[in-house]
């Protein structure tokens, strides 16, 4: 064993890394010695992460827009002499909103609004690095699904739907990109702390699910490990995946989620 951490020499891109798991990803990645560049729409997040992190290369930008993602892959290049590994942690919530819950003339507005920021921003990401991560030798893509991507109750329709393109993203680009780009997703559970914010279409941008009245208690609740984690619980996955110890893996997805698709099984009685 050495002293080196499991991302020692990786250059690596997190776009939506302003709060949640996104900026636990980045810590955690530089911990375990990789370099780190941001893409982040919100404009005080951006600026808290320079100030904590002056070693950071920080764009301000929304990861929907092809031109922000070729920028922050520009000033990714730039400062660490290319790219090996990108990160979309990017997404927007419909909290619990059913078909019936969505008047016709909200449906059309708000099915392009969730799928702009929680597809095609992964999309974008992925476009805008590509280039350089073919030419890496370790090129790695982390795209972050969700419970969501696999059971449902976890959130509405729309999102849903959303991550299961995320889920089918992961699989359609492992595909495509083998064998210079190994492409995989992580499908995080409830998160503390987390920063995940409403759809503007239904009014509700300035409502964040971290917000929610006994989140822990709830999260810890439902899943059979009674665990309510954290962004930083979720970054680990991400880290595994971003190694060499992952370097078999591609298609693939780590569930960092307390148990949550064993939960309808019943136990055996003695």
């Amino acid at each position: 064993m050495t002293g080196e951490g499991w991302l020692e020499g990786r250059r690596a891109l997190v776009v939506g890394a302003g709060s949640g798991i996104g900026r636990a990803i980045v810590d955690v990645f530089l911990a375990q010695g990789a370099q780190v560049a941001v893409l982040e729409r919100d404009a005080g997040k951006s600026q808290a992460l320079r100030d904590s992190l002056p070693q950071v290369p920080v764009t301000v930008g929304d990861a929907t827009k092809q031109q922000a993602n070729d920028e922050a892959v520009a000033a990714a290049v730039q400062a660490f002499g290319g790219l090996d590994v990108l990160v979309n942690c990017v997404g927007v919530f419909d909290f619990y909103r059913s078909i019936t819950d969505l008047d016709p003339d909200q449906l059309t507005t708000a099915f392009e609004e969730i799928f702009r920021t929680n597809v095609l921003s992964h999309l974008q990401s992925v476009k805008a690095a590509l280039p350089h991560l073919q030419a890496s030798g370790h090129g790695t893509i982390l795209l972050t699904e969700s419970t969501s991507s696999y059971y449902p109750g976890r959130g509405g329709v729309l999102y849903l739907s959303s991550k299961f393109a995320v889920r089918g993203l992961v699989t359609a680009l492992a595909h495509d990109l083998a064998p210079e780009v190994r492409v995989n997703g992580v499908a995080p559970g409830g998160t503390l702390g987390t920063d995940l914010r409403g759809l503007s279409s239904l009014g509700a941008a300035d409502r964040s699910l971290g917000d929610t009245p006994g989140r822990a208690a709830e999260l810890a609740s439902r899943v059979p490990l009674k665990v309510a984690l954290s962004g930083e619980d979720h970054a680990w996955s991400y880290v595994f995946l971003a190694s060499d110890r992952a370097r078999g893996i591609t298609g693939g997805v780590v569930h960092p989620d307390g148990g949550i698709g064993v939960s309808a099984a019943p136990k055996k009685r003695s």
